[in-house]
């Protein structure tokens, strides 16, 4: 499957199914999670890095924000967690979520991947930053993309 520049990678249901994963999540936690799609690159992690900035989920309050980032065509990905959430939990958290995410997308079970590391990531979450009664959405819940 290959990302056509100017039309989303997922459908409107399978959009709106994701939308409500993150939802899901941060309905639990003060944490804020973001999916971003684009078609190449080089680096994952230092585009993933970028994408973080740009989207500001650097700039979270409790610096809980988690960004699941996929470079469809070159078959790339990578998970970039903030550092209030990285002081909370080792590396093996990620790399769970990571292996999780993978087993989907092997598949070309991209929802199912990216539900699956969302629920996960969310479950930690809750734990670790639980949803305060003040608690307000920071970043928008959509996936973003340069392309669209």
């Amino acid at each position: 499957m290959t990302f056509s520049p100017g039309q989303p990678f997922f459908t409107e249901e399978q959009t709106n199914e994701l939308v409500k994963a993150i939802q899901a999540a941060e309905m639990r936690s003060s944490g804020e999670i973001r999916i971003h799609v684009e078609s190449m690159c080089n680096d994952p992690k230092a585009r993933a890095k970028q994408v973080f900035a740009e989207l500001g989920m650097d700039r979270t309050e409790e610096r809980n924000g988690i960004l699941f980032y996929l470079a469809i065509d070159s078959k790339l990905f990578a998970i970039l967690g903030d550092e209030g959430i990285n002081e909370k939990v080792g590396p093996d958290f990620w790399n769970r979520i990571r292996d999780s995410v993978l087993e989907e997308f092997r598949g070309s079970a991209y929802v199912a991947g990216l539900t699956a590391g969302i629920r996960t990531a969310g479950e930690s979450l809750a734990t670790f930053f639980p949803r305060r009664t003040d608690d307000t959405n920071e970043l928008a819940n959509d996936i973003s993309s340069p392309e669209a």
